[in-house]
C-alpha cells in the first residue's frame, strides 16, 4: 500500500472515530446484538431495523459501544454501509470485510469494500483485527436464524 493511500485511510478512521455516524439508540429494532472483546474492553452494541415485508432490507441502522479508535471507527464505517441493503447483500458485505481484515497485510484491496477497506493496516496486528471486527460479529450474531 502506498503512503498517500495509507494517509487516506488513516484518515477516514480518524474521522469516523471523532464523529460516528449512526451512533446512539435506535426505537423499535427488530435485530440486536452486542460484542465485548473481554481482552481489550471494547464492545458494540448494533441495532438493525429489518422490513421483512420488503424482503429482508435493512431500513434503518446504528451503534453503540467503547473503545478503541478501531472498534467505534469500524462499527460506524459499516453501520453506514447496511442501511437499504438487503439481509443477504449485508451478510456478504459484513463476511467480505471480516475475510477481508485476516488476509495478509498485503494483499489487494477490494473496491467493494469501499471506505472499509481503511482497515487494510489491522490486517499486520492480530488484536487490532479482533478491534475491527467487533461490528461484524454483533451483525452476525443480530440476524443469525432470522430474516
Amino acid at each position: 500500500m502506498n503512503d498517500e493511500l495509507r494517509q487516506l485511510y488513516q484518515a477516514i478512521i480518524v474521522d469516523h472515530s471523532k464523529a460516528p455516524r449512526h451512533r446512539g439508540p435506535l426505537p423499535g429494532a427488530t435485530h440486536e446484538a452486542t460484542v465485548d472483546n473481554p481482552l481489550c474492553g471494547d464492545e458494540v452494541t448494533l441495532r438493525l431495523v429489518v422490513d421483512g415485508a420488503d424482503g429482508g432490507r435493512i431500513r434503518a441502522a446504528a451503534f453503540e459501544g467503547r473503545g478503541c479508535a478501531v472498534s467505534q471507527a469500524a462499527a460506524s464505517v459499516l453501520v453506514t454501509r447496511l442501511a437499504g441493503v438487503d439481509l443477504d447483500e449485508a451478510r456478504a458485505l459484513v463476511d467480505r470485510f471480516a475475510s477481508f481484515v485476516g488476509e495478509p497485510p498485503e494483499a489487494a484491496v477490494p473496491a467493494e469494500l469501499g471506505d472499509l477497506g481503511a482497515f487494510a493496516g489491522v490486517r499486520a496486528f492480530r488484536s487490532r483485527q479482533v478491534c475491527a471486527t467487533l461490528v461484524a460479529q454483533a451483525f452476525l450474531r443480530a440476524t443469525r436464524d432470522r430474516g
